[in-house]
């Protein structure tokens, strides 16, 4: 058994409130979830109106295949999400 996981700094320039920024979040955790079968969560930086951390995990027999999850995740996040920027990615692989 194989474990990935992802931590991706996100930045909402359009959050004018913590109530924005929940709204943006919990549309695209929602969303991730259901496509692509993965655990996610905000792990961090809950008090910021523009910033936030998110946590990606999924399991695979494979490191290949979290691996392409893990890339079609954020090149969702960049495709279909305008309002979010990618400002840092943390990759680890366990198994």
């Amino acid at each position: 058994m194989n474990v990935g996981i992802c931590k991706l700094k996100i930045y909402i320039p359009g959050s004018q409130s913590l109530k924005d920024k929940r709204s943006i979040l919990k549309s695209l955790m929602a969303r991730l979830q259901k496509q692509f079968n993965i655990s996610i969560a905000e792990v961090g930086d809950h008090d910021l109106w523009r910033i936030t951390t998110i946590g990606i995990a999924c399991v695979s027999n494979h490191n290949y295949r979290l691996d392409e999850v893990i890339d079609a995740v954020i090149n969702t996040i960049n495709r279909d999400f305008p309002n979010v920027e990618i400002i840092e990615k943390e990759v680890d692989f366990y198994g």
